[in-house]
């Protein structure tokens, strides 16, 4: 894939430090690398681990953001306010870097507001990496105008505004500095975006996503005894379940032809599932692309990665959505023909076995995961997103 570009540019990416966030970019950013671009990459030393190994430059800075014990506030406005805060915070320690050593192209995760002012301020080119759904023509007014009827949206709007003037950012209005950015590579497919056909497609182009082979992730042999494989992940946020994962153990432990592979995360201890048996393999962590790509059936919460990489693998889904935009991509992959949906309150033993029976049975199922996942590779992924950066570059 990687080949040398003509033209050698320095190229920042600026992150926020969630790992939802973090991981859909690095391949992308491993292949400016090999093209032989230099690449700083921005972010808090909680991600520095993560972003070194792609071999961009990583630049530090102090995040306020609560990704570390996740303990986000249930309520919009509270939640839009961290970000805001955090890019007060976030864009000196930028200015302390980037002023002395701007980027000939500026490349931001969509919640990385420091990183479009600095880029405006110093009259630079940027394009938006999203890890996630882009907004659609009418956007602001079908969702975005219900958000902001909430109590605090005014002084939320207020100091947006304020910031974004002493910034010496040139987009001053808050919801089109946030919501509208002047190129975006979205790194999601194209299937898992509503409203598709009234995005703007000079502006947002979909790329699909760009994985790796993860060898440094470790790999995973299914077993040769196993019938079919079923693989359980929450992702990495949403993994206080020990309820939930009881009920897995009771709904598929010693279902006949099944090896079950269970992801609990940190925070559940193996001893709280009880009884487990010999077809079911308890892990806190799993590499999870290297199981999908073995497996036969996915249950997921439908976070955006969960969700791409069942397309991506064509592996049919149960999505079990947590929070966040979990459940509208759990029900965009319900209507795309590919999943089940079980909210958490419903997700007994018995609906969860009939669940499974049901969607790995049905041939229709089968046959739109296969093309979905031929669409999903067609769509350009890793190479495709470096080559409209440096189109950026021009």
């Amino acid at each position: 894939m990687s080949r040398p570009s003509r033209r050698r540019a320095h190229i920042a990416m600026v992150g926020i430090p969630a790992i939802s966030h973090t991981l859909p970019s690095l391949e992308v950013i491993r292949e400016l690398v090999a093209r032989g671009h230099r690449v700083t990459y921005a972010n808090d030393p909680f991600m520095a681990d993560v972003i070194k190994p792609t071999g961009a430059e990583f630049v530090p800075f102090e995040s306020t953001l609560p990704v570390a014990d996740n303990d986000w506030p249930e309520d919009p406005i509270a939640a839009m306010t961290l970000f805001l805060d955090d890019a007060i915070r976030v864009l000196p320690q930028l200015r302390a870097v980037y002023d002395r050593d701007p980027a000939d192209v500026y490349l931001y995760d969509i919640g990385a507001y420091a990183a479009r002012a600095l880029a405006e301020a110093q009259g630079r080119p940027l394009v938006q990496l999203s890890p996630t759904i882009v907004g659609w023509e009418g956007y602001h007014d079908e969702i975005g105008a219900q958000i902001m009827s909430l109590p605090g949206a005014d002084a939320y709007q207020e100091k947006f505004a304020t910031w974004l003037v002493e910034s010496g950012a040139t987009t001053t209005e808050p919801n089109a500095f946030s919501g509208m950015p002047p190129s975006c590579v979205a790194l999601i497919p194209c299937a898992m975006q509503p409203n598709a056909d009234r995005v703007n497609t000079e502006v947002v182009t979909f790329v699909g996503p760009c994985l790796g082979d993860r060898a440094d992730q470790g790999g995973w042999q299914r077993p040769a005894d196993a019938e079919k494989v079923l693989l359980i992940s929450l992702g990495s946020a949403y993994t206080r379940q020990a309820a939930f994962y009881r009920e897995c153990v009771a709904a598929f432990g010693d279902l006949p032809g099944w090896h079950v592979v269970l992801q609990i995360g940190k925070y559940v201890d193996p001893g709280e599932l009880g009884e487990v048996p010999g077809n079911v393999e308890v892990r806190d962590w799993v590499p999870q692309l290297a199981i999908l790509e073995r497996a036969d059936a996915f249950i997921t919460h439908a976070g955006m990665g969960g969700s791409n990489e069942g397309l991506y693998t064509g592996c049919p889904m149960i999505a079990v959505p947590q929070g966040a935009e979990q459940a509208m991509n759990a029900d965009r992959l319900v209507e795309l023909g590919v999943a089940r949906r079980i909210d958490t309150a419903d997700a007994t033993a018995e609906v969860l076995r009939a669940a499974l029976t049901e969607l790995t049975a049905d041939p229709e199922v089968a046959r739109v995961s296969a093309r979905l996942r031929d669409e999903v590779r067609a769509e350009g992924g890793t190479g495709r997103a470096a080559d409209l950066i440096e189109a950026a570059l021009r």
